[in-house]
Order: structure tokens, then sequence, then C-alpha cells
């Protein structure tokens, strides 16, 4: 089935703000062909005109529309590719379109959408510029997404085979050392041709930036610039950190902080504000924002791998822990079982932190160490100390549009709040008493981070 844009209604979800080619070459073909591609259901809202100038409509629909510029712009790069060569366009592009058009909640948009609105902009430039560089970001979520399953070795993404299985299932008729290697190398690729597509994009709204606010298009060059840059650090402390099982407080402070707090939260917001042409405070008081708002998002990602149930996450339980990632809140559980010098504790995160064939009743036994230690609790009180001081950097703002920022807000409260049906698997005991005040400046989580590439 060839690539084409569905033009289908989207229906909003609850926890969205208010309103909110070439002749065939003769090749080997697989044991299982790829299926091509067709836009997936929603992808391309209620938005199948020519323009999107319209404020309103987008506010009532921001992922409608931001699915819509990426049918559109997807179906001419798919395209592009079947000129190329098909058997490249069905094994890899047609995937990272698919990977795309089927993602997940649209955070980066939103935020970027509702940035721009609560700062005044809305004209019909805006409104091109910012959707533009809201399908910009998608991409490159899409790069790192694809890449990040390959370092991780994960089989599975929000509830599909991910990139490299799906291509090594297809050549599965090859030997398996092969047909893992080629899915692999596809998702190499795949992630590569995501990051140029979103340059692309990112490029025709710099070229075509006249009509936005005088110096806007400087600005955002400059904020796409550290995006890119601070996203791939971010992957790199993350893997670096496994790799030499460096799992302190500080360090997991600054992996999540460039991986999330400015990638996900603060560079969107920083994008729309400067797209409206708001003033520098402003600017700066969305960013603070953004990254408090940030780090709560990350940190409530770490709850969810290992207390919130598959079926609402999208992926296996307890992947951080059996890959032995260095997120804050195993950093903070080691630190605290260190400061009260409980052994038992230790014994068990020594044993069974990095081990991928980690069995249920193992990870059960890493979820009660958590709990027994506090660092869940204490982990739960960091994100809501986070998500207030967000929302304080918010009122400072002074934003002008009061509806767009009563939609800002909700969505910046919303990122870090428990996922809806959430449901901790695996046996967990009461928590423990605080524990004693000698440990507790492991718990400390600087908002004021280091500015990174600022």
């Amino acid at each position: 089935m060839r690539f084409t844009q569905a033009t289908v209604r989207h229906t909003a979800r609850p926890d969205e703000p208010p309103g909110a080619g070439a002749a065939p070459q003769q090749t080997r073909q697989p044991a299982h062909p790829s299926p091509g591609f067709a836009a997936p259901a929603g992808a391309g809202g209620s938005f199948d005109g020519p323009l999107y100038d319209d404020p309103g409509a987008v506010d009532a629909d921001v992922a409608g529309a931001v699915g819509a510029r990426l049918a559109r712009l997807l179906a001419t790069r798919v395209d592009d590719t079947r000129v190329l060569d098909p058997l490249f366009a069905r094994d890899v592009a047609e995937r990272v379109a698919d990977f795309t058009l089927r993602g997940g909640r649209r955070l980066r948009p939103r935020l970027l959408w509702w940035s721009l609105r609560a700062c005044g902009g809305g004209d019909g430039a805006q409104v091109r510029a910012a959707l533009r560089a809201a399908a910009a970001l998608e991409l490159l979520q899409t790069c790192a997404l694809v890449h990040d399953d390959v370092m991780d070795a994960a089989a599975t993404r929000r509830g599909r085979p991910a990139l490299h299985t799906a291509v090594a299932a297809q050549y599965g008729d090859s030997a398996p050392a092969t047909a893992r290697r080629l899915g692999e190398s596809a998702a190499v690729l795949a992630g590569d041709l995501a990051l140029a597509w979103a340059d692309d994009t990112m490029t025709e709204l710099l070229t075509d930036g006249a009509d936005l606010p005088p110096g806007a298009a400087r600005r955002v060059h400059e904020v796409w610039r550290t995006t890119r840059t601070e996203m791939v650090a971010g992957q790199y402390l993350d893997v670096q950190g496994q790799a030499t099982a460096r799992h302190t407080v500080a360090r997991a402070v600054r992996a999540a902080c460039l991986k999330s707090a400015l990638y996900t939260v603060e560079r969107p917001l920083e994008l729309g504000a400067v797209l409206a042409g708001a003033e520098t405070s402003v600017v700066r008081a969305l960013c603070r924002a953004g990254r408090c708002a940030g780090l709560a998002f990350q940190l409530r990602d770490d709850l969810d791998d290992l207390f919130t149930d598959p079926g609402v996450t999208g992926k296996p339980s307890g992947g951080d822990v059996r890959e032995g990632k260095p997120t804050y809140l195993m950093a903070l559980t080691r630190a605290r079982a260190v400061g009260t010098g409980d052994r038992p504790a230790l014994e068990v995160l020594d044993t069974a932190v990095g081990r991928a064939d980690l069995t249920g009743a193992g990870l059960d036994r890493v979820r009660e160490v958590v709990v027994a230690t506090g660092a869940r609790d204490a982990v739960e009180t960091r994100i809501a100390r986070l998500s207030r001081r967000a929302l304080r950097h918010v009122a400072l703002a002074e934003l002008p549009q009061p509806r767009a920022a009563a939609a800002l807000r909700e969505l910046l409260a919303g990122i870090s709040g428990p996922r809806d049906g959430a449901a901790a698997p695996g046996h967990r005991p009461a928590p423990a008493p605080s524990p004693p005040v000698a440990v507790a400046a492991a718990d400390a989580l600087p908002v004021a981070v280091p500015e990174v590439a600022r």
C-alpha cells in the first residue's frame, strides 16, 4: 500500500488542554515484505486545506493540525525516496513516516503552540511557522527514539515492534545474526533520515521567515542548534552511565536535564515564545518554567518505568533497571541505602541493576527496596515541588493572553502527573519512615543546573 494522506478527524484526548517512481530494481525479496505505509486514522486531523492560517482551528485540535502538516510533508519526502530507490523507500523511509505519524502525545508541539498563543502569537505567518517547527520537533523525536531503541536493544516501542526489530523480522529468512545486524543498521539510517527531514523542515521555516517578528529567524536557528546538541549530549550521558555504572545523583540530574528538561519541555516553550516575538524577560521566565516541568516529567517517567502497568506505558516494566540506566530514582535509592547502611538493600541493587535477564521476582525485590528506602516518596515529593515552581514561573511571565496561558498551565501541570489507569505491578510494601538527616543531601535536586549551551 502506498503512502497517502488520510483525511480523517482527530479526537482530542482527555489530557490535552481545553480546545487543546523509478522502475523496481531486481533485488532479493524478504520472506515477510513490508506492507507499505498509509497514514493512520487521525494523522491528518480535520485539516485538509492548503493553508494553516486559522489559530482558532489549531487551538481546537493541536495534534490534528500538526498531524496534517506531518502527513503532507512526509508524503512528499517518501515520494522523493521512491524516485531514489523503491527498496530504500519501503524498508526505511516508509517506516520513518509511519513511526512519526503514529507518534505519542505530541507533547512538544502542544508546548510550542500554547507558548506561542499565550505570548500573543497567532497571525498567519506565525501559525504556519509554529506548525513547521512542531513538525521538525516530532521528526527530531523520531530520530531520538529510533536510535534509542537500538542502543537499548529494546524490542518494542509504543506497544509495537521497534523499527530495528521490524526490519530484522522482515528479513527473517536470513541468518539471525545477519538479520539482527541489518535491522540495527537500518534503524541507524532511519534515525539519520528523520534528522535530515527535521533539519530540512526547519530550514524551510527560516528561509521563509521574512514575515516573522524581527530577529525571530535568528533566534529560532539558535534554539534549534542548541536543541539538537542537547539531545545528543543527554543520550550520551545515558549510555555512558549504563556502561560505567556511574549512578550518582548529580550525574542523573545532569542527564535528566539534558535529555528531558531542555529538549522535551524548555526548548519547545522557548521556540513558541520566540516565534511570537515575546520579550526576553518572558522567554526567560518560560524557560525556567520549562526546566522545572521538564525535570518533573523525567522523574515521573522514571517512576512509570518501574511502577506503572506496561499496558499504560507501552513498554515492558523495569526496562531502566534491567538496562542499568543512571536514573535519578535509582541513584537516590542507592544513596539512601548507603546513607543508612542498609546492606540487604545494597545487595539487591548490586545483583539486580543492569541484569538483562532479571526475573519478575527480582524486579519486585528492586521495587521493595525503592519503596523501603523512601526513594519513591522522595521522588514524588520532588515532582510536586518542581511542578509548583514551574507554575510560579509561568505566573511571573505575565503572559498577555489569559485563556492560552491557562491552557499552558494545565498542560505543564499534567505532564508530570500519574498516568491514567496506572497500576503498580508486583508487591510494594508500605513506605518506610523518613531517612536520617545524614542522607538528606543525597536527595538534593537542583533546579538551577548549570546553563547548557546558552
